[in-house]
Formats: C-alpha cells, structure tokens, sequence
C-alpha cells in the first residue's frame, strides 16, 4: 500500500521540536527515555510515599549530542524508523556520513544501547572526528547510588529508592552498568569506516545486570547485537500491522500509534521481569509533576488494554497479572472506605495497587476504574478462554472481590425500584463519571451500566468454573439503574443530568462501545447528538476516537470521520508524540489518545466486537480508504488476516493453535446463517460487505 514515495512508518526531520517533551521516545517494556533525556525509568521502580509517589529517575548514560567541530555545510537529519524501534541522527558531508543510533533491546529488555558510524565517501585521507557531548553524571534524586567496582569495562553503580510508597513497603534496587563514552571518536586517516557501540545495563539485581551487560558485549563481539533487537521488531511486526490504502497522514497516524503502544508491551516469549502495567504517559515519562506521574489509571485497561489483546493476547494477560498482584492493595482500598466485602482498585496505582492518587476526590469517587479493570479481564477471557488465568493464576479471586464490592455499593431504592448508587453513611454521596466536570452524582450511567458488566461476566465465568453463582450477583446485576430518559430517549449521564451540560471528555458514548450496552440505533444516535456538542472540544485526545465509532456502527461515515480528524490536533510533528490535549497541557506521549485512535481503526473501521461466543465484523470504511488489511488479529488460539474493500472482506487463517478447541473456528453469515469452515491456510472471501 503506498501513497506516494514517503514511508509513513519512518518519522525524519533536519531539526528537532523546540519543546523537549515531544522528542521520540525509545522503549521496552522494562526501560524507556525520551532521546537526549538524561533520565531514564525503570518498570515498577518508584520512589516516594503515597500522594507523593512518582517513576524514579535514574541518570542516563544514553543522553549523548553527537557534533563534528568547525564542520561547514553538513546536512543533518533525524529520524524515528518504527519498523526497527530505533532513533537516528545522521551528519553529512561531500565526504563522509556519521550516524548515531540509540535503541532500547526490544527483546533484551534489561539492555539500551546507541552506536556511532563514521563512513567515508570519498579518500581524502584527512582523520575525521565528531564529538560526544552528554550531561551525564551518576547521580539520583530519587536514589541513594553508590559506586561499585568496574565490570568488563564498564562503570557501576547501585543503590535502593529513597522513601517506599507505603510505610515498611519495599524499596526497589537499581543496578546499572555503562559503557564509558568518551568526548570524541576519530576516523583515522587510513580507514574507511568504522562503528562504535556504546552498551547500558538496568536490573534489579547485581546477578542479572552483570549477566544483561556480558550478553551485550557478547553480541557486540560477534556484530549482532543492533540485529537481534531489529529481528526482535521485525517478528513484532510481523504478528501484527494495520495498514490501508489511503491518506499518507492516517498511515503515518497509524504507524506512530502502534510503535509507541508496541514499545510498551513485554517480549513474547522470556519478558525475565514482572510486568508493572503502562501508565498514559509511558516508561519514558513519569519524573515527579510530569505525565501523572508514571501512575497506572483505567487508560490502560479500557484505552490501551483492547488493541494490545487483539494482536497479541500474551502481552494482555502481562496487564492482568500486574492487575492481580494489586489486588491486596484494592481490597485495603475497600476497607479504608468502609466496605467489608470486595475490592476497589485505585484511581491512580504504582507499586502496591494503594491509591496513589493525590487529590482525594479522585481516588474516592471515581470507582468505576473497578469495572474498567475487570471488562479487560472479560475482553480477554472471551478472546482466549484462557481459565487458566482464573482457576490457577488468580484471576477468580480478582473476580469474586470485584462483584462483591459492586454489592456492597448497593443499597435498595423503594422509590424507583430500581438499586442506584448511594455511599454509606461513612463518605458523601455520589461518585464522580469519566466526565471529571462532574463529580458527587447519583447514579452514572456509565459506572452503574458498567457494575452490571462486571456482576454479569461475573456469574457468567463462575459457571464455566463449575463454581455456584451467589443469587446476589445476579439479582443486583438486574437491577441496577442505568439511567434513561423514555421521553426524549438517551441516557442521561446521571440523576438529574440537563441536556446542554459541558462535559469533559468521553463518557455516555462509552454505553455504546466499548459497553455494548443495549440500545437501539435510535437511542444510540442521541446519545451521540446529545453529548458531541457539548463535550470538550479540547478535552482528552480519545474522546473523539469515541465519537468516531459510535457514528461508524450508524454508518454515517462523513460524520466519523470528523470525529477523528479532531484527534489529529493532538498529533505532534515531527516524531507523531500525542498531547493530552489539543492545547499541548496535559499528558505528552500521550498512550490512552493513541489507543482511543487506534480502536477506531481496529474496532470502528473493521466493526470488530468481542462478545461471549464470537468475535463479530461489520466493516464501515470512509470514502478515502480504499482498502484496510489488519494483519495478526488473535481468536482463539488462531491467527487472522483481514482484507477489506469497497467490494469484499477477505479473511485469511494464517495460524491456528497446536491443541484445536473443541468447537472449530466458523465465519457466520448474521442473515443467512450460512457458515464456513476457517481452518490453517483457508482464505475465505465475502463480496459486497456494504
């Protein structure tokens, strides 16, 4: 698919964003920095007691400016190639090239790197230097660092974080190696070329950063180690891609989205490290005051969380590891609000699954994180049916403490019959709606419809488990009020909400996807008419990713797409880094935004919807997309290759599972129910999906 001559995975520029926050960001799902930073953070490495909690910085040996002194009429150039996840500057001159390259290993996630190349390109036999400038010292304010002796030529230092997150809570170790880097490298006048790698090591412990750093220099030796890490993308890649034919900045949008969500996810096959979930900004963002602080919120499980399970289900389960692990926290959550039973996750978490938030208000109302994060675990068991998760690895207990505090936020309304949200006597009234415009409401639409998900896939899970289903779950799953206006038919987005009302960001559009609450298309259209005016129009980049979706399943294709031609104000140029807001304030490199985007791609264009027995399409293309291929879609076990056009869907079995379930992978004709068989190799082809 081209458009033009422009590669839209390869970001270039000849000079660099004045605003340091929106340069490219390089990593993996254990380190991550922006490029030129001299800071760099850690999976799971905070510092700081709760409301004070942040990412803890730890120098960067990476931060490294490459010049060539007194040098006249150099070209210069940057570049973030996503297809290999690496940074490059490149310098130069009718006579000879220079390029650094900083990478974090994608596969060797304990392991950065950056290289220097001199290349001539012609004999002058004059020695060519550049000079290596960095800011670089090894110190912490976050750390207490001592120096440790040098290990095969590199420097060492290790120390523990300051203040742990909770009073006798863990304090973290760092151990980090370096490669010393010098202030100039020359080119000696006899030599045509040669490269300099520069190699940094991050572990928890002294064992596996010396066994990091020696794997490094090992792969150094035998002039593979940029290779594997560019190996380790291609296989990424490889398993999964959304490309189209069609507008070259969509495509580039596309690419961008997917790199910067693809660097947070860990390896598929030896992550060697807990996973410590993704924060909206990012490993790579996070410092005290920036981008909330490295903090986990719902972004991940409803924003990011779906695209990630459709590619590469693995990863997913990573997310909901981190999720179970938190759980003592969320149940201590509960219990310091007054509830006996169940679990309520933090509003913001770290290390612990504690509320870090730290503004109160927040971590008190904003409870319907507790649905978001267990629709993710149905999104995944609907996609996998992976019970090993639930029987074994604690995901039924996850489950259990989740209806059970939904329950215990219930009490009986002989007024309306029905059982709306009330706090107890121990706490205000009222909970705060994605829409943080408002806050100390009854009855949101949005968490009520939301704890009905959850008690619902919670009785639906316990009877696959062969497990009794508490009548409670059930009866209060029934009753719960989502609020509805039967005269002018939408959903009010609380008791006692006035059309007209600002909203912040995307909140009762949310009913109809991700929720897939039932509705009408009728109900769904107002939905959308009644909240799209008065939403934000500089809100939180993945509303109108929202917005978009919601107009595709209607089929008003001019009206999706200007839905999502908003979210590229919030597209930054030249490295495609995502603002929070349109404005610039806010979250830079801005993960929920891009996922927002990305599911209205992946989930609006396609029509995908994951439900209890299948994973439904109904494609909806706008006009200047003549054809989408989504490569790597996971069901099952098996992978899916979609094709779509105007004229026809193409799907095509590209792998299916050792162990074949027992039912086997059918696509189904909703009208007709016509069925065909999709076994490995098939390719099956439907014409005129209009």
């Amino acid at each position: 698919m081209t458009d033009g001559k422009e590669d839209p995975a390869v970001f270039t520029t000849t000079c660099l964003p004045s605003d340091q926050r929106l340069l490219a960001t390089v990593t993996n799902a254990y380190l991550g920095t922006r490029v030129y930073r001299d800071i760099l953070h850690v999976n799971g490495v905070y510092n700081g007691a709760v409301g004070d909690t942040h990412r803890a910085d730890v120098p960067s040996p990476l931060s490294v400016r490459m010049t060539v002194p007194g040098a006249d009429s150099l070209a210069e150039t940057f570049s973030l190639n996503t297809q290999t996840g690496t940074f490059s500057h490149v310098l130069q001159s009718t006579s000879y090239t220079a390029t650094h390259q900083i990478y974090a290993h994608h596969s060797l996630v304990h392991l950065m790197a950056f290289s220097i190349t001199i290349r001539r390109s012609a004999h002058t036999g004059q020695p060519i230097t550049v000079e290596l400038r960095t800011p670089f010292v090894p110190k912490s304010q976050d750390l207490d660092l001592y120096q440790g002796l040098d290990f095969q030529g590199a420097h060492y230092v290790y120390g523990t974080t300051l203040v742990p997150e909770v009073e006798g809570g863990p304090r973290p170790t760092v151990h980090m190696l370096w490669t010393p880097v010098p202030q100039a490298l020359t080119l000696c006048g006899e030599e045509w070329e040669q490269s300099w790698e520069f190699l940094t090591a991050v572990a928890e412990s002294e064992e596996e950063v010396k066994r990091s750093y020696s794997e490094g220099l090992a792969l150094i030796a035998s002039g593979s180690l940029y290779s594997s890490h560019t190996r380790a993308w291609d296989a990424l890649w490889r398993g999964c891609c959304i490309d189209l034919d069609g507008p070259l900045p969509l495509r580039q949008a596309l690419y961008g989205c997917l790199y910067y969500l693809l660097s947070a996810i860990p390896p598929r096959d030896n992550p060697g490290f807990l996973f410590h979930g993704i924060s909206p900004g990012g490993l790579s963002n996070g410092t005290r005051g920036e981008d909330y602080w490295g903090h986990v919120f719902w972004d991940q499980d409803t924003w990011v969380f779906p695209n990630i399970l459709l590619f590469y289900p693995e990863a997913a389960r990573a997310i909901l590891e981190y999720r179970i692990r938190m759980l003592e926290g969320a149940l201590r959550n509960a219990e310091e609000q007054g509830y006996k039973q169940g679990a309520k996750f933090p509003w913001e978490s770290a290390a612990t699954g504690q509320e870090v938030c730290p503004e109160d208000i927040y971590g008190a109302q904003e409870i319907h994180i507790t649905g978001d994060v267990l629709m993710a675990f149905e999104q995944y068991y609907y996609t996998t049916q992976d019970q090993k998760l639930f029987r074994e690895d604690g995901g039924w207990k996850l489950v259990v403490a989740v209806a059970q505090y939904w329950c215990s936020r219930m009490v009986w309304s002989e007024e309306e019959q029905w059982v709306p949200f009330l706090c107890t006597l121990s706490l205000p009234p009222g909970v705060m709606p994605p829409d943080e415009y408002h806050y100390q409401v009854d009855n949101s639409a949005y968490t009520n419809a939301l704890a009905r998900r959850s008690l619902r896939f919670a009785a639906d899970i316990a009877q696959d488990l062969l497990i009794p289903v508490p009548e409670e779950w059930v009866e209060c799953a029934n009753k719960v009020k989502v609020p509805f206006d039967m005269e002018k038919k939408y959903h009010p987005e609380y008791d006692g909400y006035s059309p007209g009302e600002r909203v912040k960001q995307a909140d009762v559009v949310l009913l109809g996807f991700p929720l897939m609450h039932p509705m009408s298309p009728e109900v769904r259209r107002n939905d959308l008419e009644t909240y799209e005016p008065v939403t934000e129009l500089n809100g939180p980049a993945m509303t109108w990713s929202m917005f978009a979706v919601g107009w595709l399943e209607l089929k008003e294709m001019q009206r999706a797409q200007s839905q999502l031609n908003k979210c590229f104000s919030n597209i930054t140029e030249p490295f495609k880094i995502w603002v929070e807001n349109s404005d610039g304030s806010g979250a830079v490199n801005f993960l929920t935004g891009m996922g927002g985007f990305l599911q209205a791609v992946l989930f609006g264009y396609t029509g995908f919807r994951i439900t209890k027995t299948s994973l439904l399409f109904n494609p909806s293309c706008p006009d200047d997309v003549h054809k989408l291929k989504v490569t790597g879609v996971s069901y099952l076990g098996n992978k899916l290759k979609f094709t779509i056009t105007k004229e026809e869907i193409r799907i095509k079995v590209t792998e299916s599972p050792l162990d074949p379930p027992a039912l086997p992978l059918e696509a189904v004709l909703e009208e007709s129910g016509q069925r065909f068989p999709l076994g490995e190799g098939t390719v099956m082809t439907l014409h005129d999906p209009g």
